[in-house]
């Protein structure tokens, strides 16, 4: 299920493969959720209190206008979770053995992809800012890029010191295989300069 987003927007070289796909940390979904837990909290004692404070409500015409505004507020509130989790579902990162691709969800109708070949990676750094974030082990990863976006950030992820570790061993990797086929290449060249060369 994780890996709908990225198999249906990403499009795969032949000989590339998914390492991981990564989204936010769940706290990060949650600490969003808060504020709207609070308003379902004021809907629901919404229903008993104001009644009771406000007789008048009770009657048949400020009753029909209390239920629009309580539907309204519910509407409300279910467009907002909705907003919610489509933001932190479509957003992710994912990982392949040649490249790293961010999905970035803005709104309901838009979408951001970008991309960071592992050959261009010059170094990658962590941050781990707070109480929270430490005990439950999520922070920001930050890619420094030789192209023209300096940084690729993935931010508020679980297990960001592995998911370093996993870069820079895919970087490392993926820096042997291009050497080596660098030199298998020139010494192709060199067996075929070998071949041009005019026996005497």
């Amino acid at each position: 299920m994780l890996n709908f987003v990225a198999k249906n927007i990403t499009n795969y070289e032949a000989d590339e493969n998914t390492i991981i796909v990564i989204h936010r940390h769940w706290f990060d979904i949650i600490q969003n959720f808060f504020l709207l837990i609070v308003m379902v909290f004021f809907l629901v004692s919404s229903y008993v209190v104001l009644p009771a404070l406000f007789p008048i409500l009770e009657t048949a015409l400020y009753q029909n206008l209390l239920a629009f505004a309580e539907s309204s507020f519910a509407m409300l509130i279910l467009i907002l979770f909705f907003l919610v989790w489509i933001d932190y579902y479509f957003d992710v990162w994912v990982i392949t053995n040649k490249r790293i691709i961010n999905i970035e969800q803005k709104g309901l109708f838009s979408r951001e992809v970008s991309e960071l070949e592992l050959d261009k990676i010059q170094d990658v750094s962590v941050s781990v800012l707070g109480i929270i974030p430490t005990f439950l082990n999520y922070g920001d990863v930050f890619i420094q890029t030789a192209g023209e976006k300096e940084r690729f950030v993935f931010k508020k992820i679980a297990n960001p010191y592995w998911i370093k570790d996993l870069i820079m061993s895919l970087e490392k990797t993926n820096e042997k295989k291009m050497e080596k086929e660098r030199a298998m290449g020139e010494a192709q060249e060199f067996k075929s300069a070998l071949r041009d060369i005019p026996l005497q």
